[in-house]
């Protein structure tokens, strides 16, 4: 009788069907295309519509800046605006700095 040793040294695992390289990428082409759509995507979305803000500001806007100040656009300055935040109280601020437009409430 052949000795467990004998046996063991002359075993040889049965072959395996190579699989396609792209199996492997698979895993990190769905996480990549997950971290696409759930982080970049939105925040690009969000960027466009803060720019075409940005863009659209004129002179009686009513605006909140970033930090949470209320005022109304007096002037636009370039990269700039006048803001009056109350009676006779005016501060520039970047375009940059305006977070969102208030609507002008209806009367009614």
């Amino acid at each position: 009788m052949p000795e467990i040793t004998e046996v063991l040294i002359s075993y040889e695992p049965a072959p395996t069907a190579a699989r396609p390289f792209w199996i492997d990428l698979l895993p990190i082409v769905l996480i990549g295309a997950i971290i696409y759509f759930l982080i970049i995507r939105p925040q690009q979305q969000e960027r466009t519509k803060h720019v075409s803000l940005i863009d659209s500001l004129v002179k009686g806007n009513r605006v909140v800046t970033s930090n949470g100040i209320h005022g109304r656009i007096v002037e636009v300055r370039g990269d700039t605006v006048l803001l009056e935040i109350a009676e006779k109280t005016r501060i520039v601020i970047d375009k940059q700095a305006v977070a969102r437009r208030i609507q002008p409430e209806s009367k009614g």
